[in-house]
């Protein structure tokens, strides 16, 4: 893919014509012959000399431009490169179940669901991992993987933000969801493992409980970081009003389980009461298992500027030439 990697530097193109629009003219004032038909001697060529000056002047136009596109860097991006495995091995497993469609969360003054939150905040910390495989486990009342690890942080983001609620079933099934991410994460380097579940319920589906499969994951060594969705007091105009939960939406939450995956796995437990607690709760685990690649070129660059400069420099000796014969004659008169 062709680029230019200094693009601003094609501001200075008018540079020469703002040069001669607004600089004061050269002192050429000289003695002068004077001669009784000079008039007649001017109308015999004006046009011919008004194209000339003009075929002479695109030389140096072409000339400035080459000079000007070697400036701005021209460069050819070739593949992407193969990325060091230094960084984080990062699993997100999302809860898709039924509860995560109440309506008890705020987003830009605006009313919205679980899901909608953890997919606008979870998006910007999935961007901010730079250099970090990622891969998406979904689950609801079976537990899959969406994406494997990958360092496609946009294909990641992407298939998070296709996903939807009652898409894996309308259960929670979070020892599965554990033991899915394990079963990705422990052929990678022990201390890049890390896991982090998103969950507004109880583990109420699946094949493994989910303290089983946290031991599981401690034995492998893979840290869990655990997010409890869901506000405390119902805000005015949810559905919760009307069917009398208005003191506790997330009376379903089991944050004893969620804290003790935590802990066993040398993790931590975070409660996401609204947009703002999200957003520290990813802010944080930025500080805790910050993403180490951050700033490697994602593609090999070929630089170009050598072939304008070489055609500026082609062009100035031709115009030097060129005008070899003029200052030749002229010294010869002064001889």
């Amino acid at each position: 893919m062709f680029e230019f990697h200094w693009p601003l530097c094609f501001l200075l193109l008018p540079l020469p014509w703002l040069y001669r629009r607004w600089l004061p003219a050269a002192d050429t004032r000289s003695a002068a012959l004077q001669v009784s038909f000079i008039e007649r001697v001017q109308a015999l060529q004006p046009l011919s000399s008004t194209r000339g000056s003009n075929v002479r002047r695109w030389p140096y136009v072409l000339l400035w431009l080459l000079l000007v596109g070697a400036a701005a860097r021209p460069q050819w991006l070739g593949d992407a490169l193969p990325t060091a495995s230094s960084g984080r091995d990062m699993m997100l497993a999302v809860d898709l179940s039924g509860s995560m469609e109440f309506r008890d969360m705020q987003l830009d003054g605006h009313l919205v669901n679980r899901l909608t939150l953890v997919k606008e905040l979870l998006g910007d910390f999935i961007e901010r991992r730079r250099g970090d495989r990622l891969g998406l486990v979904l689950f609801g009342s079976q537990a899959y993987v969406q994406a494997p690890l990958t360092h496609d942080r946009q294909a990641i983001a992407q298939w998070l933000e296709e996903s939807f609620i009652g898409l894996a079933g309308r259960e929670t099934a979070i020892g599965d969801a554990i033991g899915l991410s394990i079963k990705r994460l422990q052929a990678e380097p022990a201390q890049s493992r890390v896991l982090v579940l998103i969950s507004d319920g109880a583990n109420t589906a699946g094949s493994v409980s989910p303290l089983r499969a946290a031991r599981l994951a401690a034995e492998h060594q893979i840290r869990i970081f655990t997010i409890g969705i869901g506000a405390d007091i119902a805000p005015q105009g949810s559905a919760f009003s009307f069917i009398g939960l208005q003191s506790d939406p997330s009376i379903e939450l089991d944050e004893a389980s969620l804290r003790e995956i935590a802990q066993l796995t040398g993790g931590e437990y975070f409660r996401a009461r609204s947009a703002d607690d999200m957003q520290a709760i990813y802010q944080r685990l930025d500080q805790l298992e910050p993403a180490l690649r951050a700033g490697l070129p994602d593609r090999q660059a070929s630089p170009l500027h050598i072939w304008p400069l070489g055609l500026a420099l082609l062009l100035s000796m031709a115009l030097a030439l060129r005008g070899m014969p003029g200052i030749v004659q002229r010294s010869r008169r002064h001889d």
